[in-house]
């Protein structure tokens, strides 16, 4: 049985980001490299840095917090993986979604790459809907 590699990003990001760390460390791969490049070009993260460590690479990234006089307050509020291993959810370009009237970005698998819900309109394809970010 494989694994969910994108479900794990997505989970490692969330309980960071709910337990108001800084940084996290996840295991790279071609596709969670393209979802956090992005992340990281949509403003949802900081910085993000490629590690070898142990003859595996690993992404260090540096999670955006805004400052306040309570504490941090994070920038991403929710990540909702939809596409499953066990159900994978597809739609048209002119079907895709909008997150909150456009200030969420939906994460698209299409036959040009990873792409964000307004470049895939943008482009006129559709694909697979890995997950929404808001």
């Amino acid at each position: 049985m494989g694994r969910d590699t994108i479900a794990e990003v997505l989970t490692v990001i969330r309980n960071a980001n709910m337990d108001g760390k800084k940084m996290v460390k996840i295991p790279s791969s071609n596709i969670t490299e393209n979802i956090i490049k992005l992340l990281l070009r949509e403003g949802f993260l900081e910085n993000v840095r490629k590690h070898y460590e142990n003859g595996n690479y690993f992404l260090v990234l540096t999670l955006r917090h805004q400052k306040t006089k309570k504490g941090p307050v994070t920038n991403i509020l929710n990540l909702k993986q939809i596409s499953r291993p066990g159900r994978r959810i597809y739609s048209m370009s002119k079907k895709i979604p909008r997150i909150l009237g456009g200030i969420g970005i939906v994460i698209l698998s299409t036959s040009h790459g990873i792409l964000t819900d307004r470049e895939a309109r943008l482009e006129g394809i559709g694909g697979e809907i890995l997950c929404y970010i808001w």
